[in-house]
């Protein structure tokens, strides 16, 4: 694919995206049913008991509203379980050489928050849930705006909201408990999870990377947490600041953030020129992370 091609691409995507997030995640009283047709459509699977599919798009905040529903939540259990099997399954055979440590970390990187807020952004399934947030909506668009910066993943650098990735497990849950066979929710699921990370994809979490580095070259490392006084996090490097993060609804997402501007400035600390310093963080891929001795937040 040329250059142009992937422009085109790009700016494609973003704008399937943006059209996506524009949509009203709130549902007034006339469309308080899902349309059950139309999420049938999309996930390529018809239910023989609809009210699984209407639990599964029904947050606990709208149960004041409708107190015969119950919320998605058993069946967010019941897809959480089902989805670490079927990627447990899928791997295990597609990468028979990858030692358990790496399938688990890989596995992690399919089913996180992150991915799977993404395939509910993909596909449309936010504009489903039945809710009565009143922040998720903004939640929803800022989330869609950050991701166009990271086509694949961001490793813990933008906030995903949590109920995106919960209806995609409860639709998950859905499903099976409706057909009780993991292999229809294989085949109903494998295309929307698209694109799976795999071993040549997945990257190291800043974190992990900060710390492999430094213990390579004996320099010390110390993250300073402000958070609560400026939502920000800071990193030392032996006693040199060369990091800072700010986000002020999660300190995880600061300290990610701090830990990813430090290893864009590593360079400078390690005396050695910008591109070598960036080919040895390309090649931290452990994927254990280090005991955290000093981390301060």
């Amino acid at each position: 694919m040329g250059a142009q091609a992937e422009e085109y691409q790009t700016l494609h995507m973003d704008e399937v995206l943006s059209s996506e997030a524009e949509k009203s995640t709130t549902l007034t009283d006339e469309e308080a049913q899902p349309n059950l047709e139309e999420v049938e459509k999309i996930i390529g699977y018809s239910f023989t008991n609809k009210v699984l599919l209407k639990e599964a798009f029904t947050h606990s905040s709208f149960l004041s509203t409708e107190r015969s529903a119950s919320s998605y939540e058993r069946l967010e259990y019941v897809g959480d379980a089902v989805l670490n099997l079927l990627f447990s399954r899928e791997q295990y055979n597609l990468y028979p050489d990858l030692p358990p440590g790496r399938l688990t970390r890989l596995r992690a990187a399919n089913v996180d928050t992150e991915k799977l807020a993404r395939v509910a952004i993909k596909h449309g399934l936010h504009r489903y849930l039945r809710h009565k947030k009143p922040f998720l909506e903004e939640q929803i668009r800022e989330f869609t705006r950050a991701i166009s910066h990271y086509p694949l993943h961001s490793n813990g650098l933008i906030d995903a909201p949590k109920n995106l990735a919960d209806i995609v497990e409860s639709t998950i849950g859905a499903v099976f408990m409706d057909c009780n066979s993991i292999d229809t929710v294989w085949e109903a699921f494998k295309d929307l999870l698209e694109p799976i990370i795999n071993p040549g994809t997945i990257k190291t979490h800043p974190v992990t990377q900060l710390y492999e580095i430094c213990q390579k070259n004996n320099l010390k490392l110390r993250f300073v947490n402000l958070w609560e006084e400026s939502h920000t996090v800071e990193v030392f490097i032996n006693n040199e600041i060369v990091g800072r993060g700010t986000y002020s609804l999660k300190k995880e997402v600061a300290q990610n953030r701090a830990a990813k501007d430090a290893l864009d400035n590593i360079w400078k600390v390690l005396g050695e020129e910008k591109e070598n310093a960036q080919d040895q963080e390309a090649n931290c891929h452990s994927g254990e992370l280090p005991e955290m001795k000093n981390l301060n937040v």
